[in-house]
């Protein structure tokens, strides 16, 4: 089978018109300005990864009608400059022994509110706060929550070759036995499968069986998996820079006319909450469409976690598929339908694939069988 190509890389252009429209979304939203640390938010800006999560001020700075400025370490100033997006920024560097506070102050408005990503350092944001003390801040997630929501047809198309090959690590893990095998040797296949699939990185291999699927997010541990487990299998990273995410739950050996049961709930309340995908409708839809499912069924207190989460340049971003998210769902948009049942001690069953809202309604990026596959 031929390997797949890898899509052409994102282009100075390409990271020139996001800040473009991030400048002017965030005028919009009556901020001053944006803040952005190093994270997903700087990456998906420039393009730029810095190598270390290091206490020294990288910060890009935003400001609607002035030209983008990323202010760096004086010895990461060559990385950033080889950054794709390197060409759309101003780079200001500092050196050890200089104020970087010192340096971005005058880069901001005395006063304003400005954007700031939700993992920047307290350290720096609280320095400059003392630099410019008629600044206030808000975490971008809740100023500007919709800055990486929307993907283009570029982007789209990374999450669905990311997609597909967690697809297809599902389908080999299904010839691996499971019984007799620790949850760890479980998960180091299907850490392996995805790298073998073309993943660059993993993110998560969660093996719940048995009691432990009852733990939405069990980490896999020593426990033996036995003949008559459920087992919940959640596995993603990323794939050309972007994310994959998808659960099925299986069997070792036949199932229980309870556990089926509960399975076949599952797999419905995810239809409904797939099918309640369409733009303009809110996130929060989702979440409902899949409850009311499980509550109908009488298992609603079971049922302990948001539907869904965004998906892009990271595995679990903006907006969130959950109660009281009035977000409207915009065509672009990607995210995990997730609903489950967790029984405390026995059990846990949960099916999750990721969808993109389209102009007409909502299209599955996940296309593995949702029924209980039973495994050996």
């Amino acid at each position: 089978m031929a390997t797949p190509t890898a899509p052409p890389p994102f282009t100075p252009e390409d990271y020139r018109a996001r800040i473009t429209r991030a400048a002017r979304d965030a005028a919009e939203a009556g901020l001053a300005g944006l803040l952005v640390a190093p994270g997903p938010d700087l990456t998906y800006l420039t393009g730029y990864r810095p190598t270390a999560d290091t206490e020294r001020l990288t910060v890009l700075v935003v400001v609607p009608g002035r030209d983008p400025v990323l202010v760096v370490p004086a010895l990461e100033a060559a990385d950033a400059a080889a950054a794709a997006g390197a060409p759309a920024l101003t780079l200001r560097g500092w050196t050890d022994g200089e104020d970087p506070y010192g340096v971005t102050a005058p880069l901001l408005d005395r006063a304003g509110r400005f954007g700031v990503s939700d993992n920047a350092w307290a350290l720096h944001l609280l320095a400059l706060q003392r630099a410019l003390p008629g600044t206030s801040y808000v975490a971008l997630t809740e100023g500007l929550p919709m800055l990486r929501a929307v993907k283009d047809a570029r982007e789209l198309a990374r999450i669905e070759a990311a997609g597909a090959a967690a697809d297809a690590a599902y389908e080999d893990i299904l010839q691996v036995r499971f019984a007799g095998r620790a949850e760890t040797d479980v998960a180091a296949d299907l850490a392996a499968l995805l790298l073998g699939h073309g993943h660059s990185q993993v993110d998560f291999t969660v093996v719940g069986s048995g009691p432990n699927g009852a733990d939405p997010h069990h980490e896999a541990g020593p426990r033996v998996i036995r003949d008559g487990d459920m087992v919940v299998l959640d596995f993603g990273g990323l794939k050309h820079g972007y994310g994959s995410d998808t659960t099925r739950t299986v069997h070792v050996g036949e199932p229980t006319a309870e556990e089926r049961r509960v399975h076949e709930i599952v797999r419905e309340a995810q239809r409904a909450g797939c099918e309640a995908v369409r733009p303009g409708a809110a996130c929060q839809d989702v979440d409902r469409a899949a409850r009311a499912v499980i509550e109908a069924a009488g298992y609603g207190e079971y049922f302990i976690h948001r539907t869904g989460h965004g998906i892009g340049v990271t595995t679990h971003e903006p907006p969130y598929m959950i109660e009281g998210e009035r977000l409207p769902m915009v065509p672009g948009m990607c995210f995990s339908v997730e609903p489950g049942i967790y029984l405390p001690g026995r059990f846990g069953v949960r099916i999750e694939d990721i969808v993109t809202v389209t102009r007409t309604g909502g299209r599955r990026l996940n296309h593995t069988p949702r029924a209980l596959a039973i495994v050996e």
